[in-house]
């Protein structure tokens, strides 16, 4: 189909007889939501045939294959991604004024999808386009989640969650491949039996539990290349209990499919209780199962042998949540192809490699010893197995010192650390940016660092400038077109050619009106949604990212009040007009992020009830942030909040957005920031706070927060305003957070890096109301120097240091 030129007359063919077909009317007289999955399904249809021939090319030259394990991928809307990507936009829209459709009323139809929560699974989605686009051959996997994470819904300050039903309009883009489906087994009892052969393994009285897949395409932009992702939904394998049925016991009849399917409902399911831990482990194991499954087979009916698996299949472990998948391969190469111990492991580790995206400690995975042991029996004993052989060969290299070893256990207090089971059992393990390997190297993985020092690197984290500038900031587009050519589309490193603008006043002026559109579109959602009037002449300052304590939403919210309080006193000289946006999700379980977001949302509403506090700044918490929303904020942004304490963020790539967008960053140097300073200069960041080092040397000494409040008379003041309650509501625990009681008050360090924060802001607003000029200079040079933060770079990265993977040349 997409041989031949497509046209506006070809589009209006091939949605007729969509709708001739599925409707039987017609085709003018459909309305909006029809025409949207009729065409819908063209695109579908269009990248299933260009998937096959691809995929016919990869095995015709005997391909190595990528195979991406994510609990998450937060693709986004698909509909004009993909007629971006196959570059038919301006046809779509001459062929929808047949049937009076506008083709920005059919994005508006179209809902995100809920796979995903926030950076790791939109990581992932730029991954599969990035791959697409440069022709490597790739298949993502993951869970069809039916609810997705949630819909956050704000309720007097609280954060509410609700089903998300995304799968009412983009169900349209997912193929049921029901005869590829597998079974995933959990509970029962293992039977080991010795042959002739060797040992057999029988699996007694398991709940087995049906895989079926669901395919999604992701387009390439201007490529032969088009990414799979495969999305697993549970199901009951047991047939109806009929007896139970007519007897009227409906709910226990049906017990046994709501709890297969439960697997399949809902993305991280709250894990603060015991049935949400379980939960947690069988989803994890029902992803990787059902894809390792599918890997093998898929590779043995090509093959006939899995002498060759490594050197045809690469599999990349997203965050530690696919981790079991290194077990799971050696159950089905030893139990199902009867490959020995030794054989089995030498596969799985030439061809598992994983990217670790936290140093927090707290957040590295484990699970209870005993729930894996009954709900994984076989699976527990290989993982046994690997360790009881990994200490003793650590254990020789140490000459004998087994305490040295045992530091490196995946079992330690009744917990499997999860963690520690992929760095045992992957080829290569990555950070996500040069300062989070370090710290990997220096701290997390000490001793798997000393122990194989070769197999850690560093691949610093990308993002899909195609999405997040040519779709997002359309008016950018145009202007870049317009003085570079549209070369950096494929080749983002071309956007560093537009430093030789630096001083052309055309240029900083165009720049500086498309940002003002952006915050009238962005001020306009607002005014509809939160009923709230935005000063456009106000700097639009903005945090939007997931809800956590690291991330120091908090600090924010501290230098809000800090302004609160200083308008009240008449103290308004430093004072600048600011619009602070924020938007986030917290976890359900996660009561601290909660009360941060009841905080914020509490200072909005008191702001918006002092019409003179309101002259100055304003405060709009955007509830149920989603791709499609960072997609309206982001182009707005003019300073980016990057402000998580040093040595806790990963890599971050909100940072990259709103620089690729040409927002300026105020932030720490954390995560991808440093390399975002190295590239852009300091003179063109707004850098404040303490170094990882020197947070590191302050723990070692005894952090006291109690000493910077007795010292600062601005902190001692903000304690007392969050005391006494904003709107009746006290903030009492907040306190005593940041205080400390019965713990160490501040963890994150608010109060250390308070007054560098406060004065580094104040060095911004300066510059935004004093020198304009200077402003759009340095938004020009961040736009300037995102080039090399391209997920294009990452996966070529990638490829080339850890997968070993090369990309199609397709004539």
């Amino acid at each position: 189909m997409l041989e031949s030129k497509i046209d506006s007359k070809l589009i209006n063919s091939l949605i007729d007889e969509e709708i001739s077909r599925y409707w039987n009317i017609e085709p003018s007289s459909a309305n909006s939501n029809q025409v949207y999955r009729a065409l819908c399904v063209v695109l579908r249809d269009m990248l299933l045939s260009k998937r096959n021939n691809f995929v016919n090319k990869v095995n015709k030259n005997d391909q190595k294959q990528v195979y991406y394990m994510c609990m998450e991928f937060l693709v986004g809307k698909s509909l004009r991604n993909n007629l971006f990507n196959l570059k038919i936009e301006n046809e779509t829209q001459e062929a929808l004024k047949k049937y009076n459709v506008d083709l920005n009323e059919l994005y508006f139809i179209e809902k995100d999808p809920g796979l995903g929560n926030g950076g790791l699974g939109r990581l992932a989605a730029c991954f599969m386009d990035s791959l697409a686009t440069q022709n490597y051959p790739a298949t993502g996997y993951s869970i069809k989640y039916e609810f997705g994470l949630f819909k956050q819904k704000i309720i007097d300050g609280w954060q509410t969650e609700l089903p998300d039903d995304w799968l009412t309009t983009s169900d349209v883009w997912l193929v049921p491949k029901t005869e590829e489906r597998v079974v995933v087994k959990f509970d029962g009892k293992i039977r080991e039996e010795w042959t002739n052969d060797g040992l057999k393994i029988h699996y007694d009285f398991p709940t087995e539990i049906e895989a079926i897949p669901y395919d999604m395409f992701i387009s390439g932009y201007d490529s032969k290349g088009v990414s799979l992702l495969r999305l697993w939904e549970s199901r009951s394998l047991n047939s109806l209990d009929m007896n139970l049925f007519s007897q009227g016991d409906y709910i226990k009849a049906l017990s046994e499919d709501s709890m297969a399917e439960a697997i399949s409902k809902v993305l991280y399911p709250a894990d603060n209780h015991y049935e949400g831990k379980i939960l947690r482990l069988k989803q994890q194991y029902f992803l990787v199962s059902a894809s390792a499954q599918d890997i093998v087979r898929k590779h043995f009916k090509i093959y006939k042998t899995l002498d060759n698996f490594s050197n045809k299949a690469a599999i990349h472990i997203n965050d530690t949540h696919p981790a079991l998948i290194i077990p799971e391969l050696m159950r089905i190469f030893m139990d199902e192809y009867n490959c020995s111990w030794e054989r089995s492991w030498k596969i799985v580790k030439d061809t598992v490699s994983y990217t670790n995206h936290t140093v927090l400690t707290e957040a590295l995975e484990t699970f209870d010893v005993n729930i894996v042991k009954t709900k994984l029996p076989r699976i527990f004993m290989i993982i046994s197995e690997i360790n009881r052989r990994f200490l003793e060969e650590a254990s020789v290299k140490y000459n004998g010192d087994w305490n040295k070893a045992i530091q490196m256990s995946i079992f330690a207090y009744d917990r499997l650390n999860m963690a520690n089971l992929c760095i045992i059992g992957s080829h290569t393990v990555n950070g996500v940016a040069q300062l989070h390997t370090d710290i990997l190297k220096r701290t997390v993985f000490k001793n798997f660092y000393e122990y194989t020092p070769n197999k850690f690197i560093n691949v610093t984290n990308g993002i899909t400038h195609r999405r997040w500038l040519n779709q997002a900031n359309p008016d950018l587009k145009m202007l870049l077109d317009d003085l570079l050519g549209k070369d950096y589309c494929i080749n983002p490193e071309k956007l560093s050619d537009l430093k030789k603008y630096i001083n052309d006043d055309y240029v900083l002026n165009s720049l500086n009106e498309i940002k003002y559109k952006n915050k009238k579109k962005l001020a306009d959602y607002i005014l509809k949604n939160n009923h709230n009037v935005l000063d456009l002449d106000s700097i639009f300052d903005i945090q939007a990212k997931r809800l956590h304590e690291y991330k120091r939403q908090l600090l924010n919210a501290m230098r809000i009040i800090s302004l609160i309080i200083d308008i009240n006193e008449g103290n308004t000289d430093h004072i600048v007009p600011e619009t602070f946006i924020f938007a986030a999700k917290a976890a359900p379980g996660y009561f601290r992020a909660k009360e941060i977001i009841q905080l914020i949302y509490a200072l909005s509403d008191y702001i918006n009830k002092n019409t003179f506090i309101k002259k100055f700044i304003n405060v709009i918490f955007l509830e149920n942030y989603s791709v499609s929303l960072a997609e309206l904020i982001i182009p707005a942004g003019e300073l980016s909040e990057q402000i998580s304490l040093a040595g806790k963020e990963a890599s971050g790539t909100g940072n990259m957005k709103f620089m690729l967008n040409g927002a300026l960053t105020i932030g720490t140097y954390d995560g991808a920031n440093v390399e975002i300073i190295s590239n852009v200069g300091e003179d063109n960041f707004f850098l404040f706070g303490l170094r990882d080092y020197e947070v590191e040397n302050l723990w070692r000494q005894g952090y006291s927060s109690i000493s910077y409040f007795q010292k600062n008379i601005k902190l001692r003041k903000i304690i007392d305003f969050l005391n006494k309650g904003i709107g009746g509501k006290s903030f009492e625990s907040l306190c005593k957070y940041l205080l400390g009681s019965n713990q160490v008050g501040d963890p994150y360090m608010c109060f250390a890096d308070f007054d560098n924060y406060i004065d580094v802001h104040s060095m911004a607003s300066h510059l935004y109301f004093n020198d304009k000029r200077k402003w759009n200079q340095m938004s020009l040079m961040n736009i300037a120097c995102s080039g090399i933060f391209s997920s294009d770079r990452t996966i070529k990265e990638y490829a080339d240091n850890i997968w070993n993977l090369k990309n199609i040349n397709i004539d």
